[in-house]
């Protein structure tokens, strides 16, 4: 069993993909876990099958659904100690061809309400010397992503937000960290309709959740600043970091037309 040294979590859209097993990794380590996302069924499968899970249902596109979790990280009396910001999803398509709600939402969700819930967090654990942020990114964070637009840019944020954060609070015994995975088989593919990548890209191109998920526990807890699991995606984000900013445009625009 694996052994953390976090005294109690709180995991946002924990109920499926990397949410889901960040969530019930934690709880089989005996990590009391508050576990935050609307479907209350979900949650409450979880809860059902480990001691110590809280269910929190929120809906984090809503002022109130930000609120409640807020409220929980801030909660001096059941202190949190690691926050996991997971919730968010994705839209493929033309950006003029798409639900401009659609994407309000998404800003919301990917951007304001993780901001709200890493600067709780941060501001509840730097007085008492003791925390740990994991804010889960996207490899579409270190380049543009024609049809993928809107998400790769909330990514961006995402990953420059944590990286800054990372530098405020280090000297504070607060450890802040970006995961930035690349493929990985769950329900993003039919929440953001990239059912397709299943079939247009081979298998050494996907991840496990499992192992996105080890990967991210093991770099908050080391303090590394960006954890990208996958050696294939160490080296693309390596050669991201070289490449023309250009050269990434017309990359990417040609692997979306594949």
């Amino acid at each position: 069993m694996a052994h953390y040294p976090f005294s109690s979590a709180l995991v946002t859209g924990a109920s499926s993909g990397i949410g889901e097993v960040m969530a019930r990794k934690l709880a089989a380590a005996g990590v009391p876990v508050v576990v935050v996302a609307r479907r209350a069924d979900r949650l409450r499968a979880i809860a059902d099958e480990f001691d110590g899970v809280d269910v929190l249902v929120a809906d984090l596109l809503t002022m109130s659904g930000q609120r409640a979790v807020v409220e929980r990280i801030a909660d001096a009396d059941r202190p949190i100690d690691l926050v996991v910001n997971n919730a968010g999803f994705g839209t493929n398509g033309l950006v003029h061809e798409l639900d401009p709600d659609r994407l309000a939402d998404e800003v919301e969700l990917n951007v304001a309400a993780l901001t709200r819930l890493s600067q709780a967090a941060v501001a509840a654990m730097v007085p008492r010397g003791r925390g740990w942020l994991l804010n889960v990114s996207s490899v579409a964070s270190f380049q543009p992503a024609p049809r993928l637009a809107v998400y790769a840019a909330t990514k961006a944020y995402v990953t420059s937000l944590t990286e800054s954060l990372h530098e405020e609070v280090k000297s504070h015994g607060v450890h802040v960290t970006a995961l930035c995975p690349g493929l990985t088989k769950t329900e993003f593919q039919s929440v953001s309709n990239t059912d397709r990548y299943a079939s247009d890209f081979p298998d050494i191109a996907w991840t496990s959740p499992e192992h996105v998920v080890d990967e991210g526990l093991s770099s908050v807890i080391a303090n590394r600043t960006l954890a990208v699991p996958g050696t294939q995606y160490k080296l693309l984000s390596a050669a991201a970091n070289v490449t023309p900013r250009w050269m990434k445009r017309r990359m990417s625009a040609m692997v979306q037309r594949a």
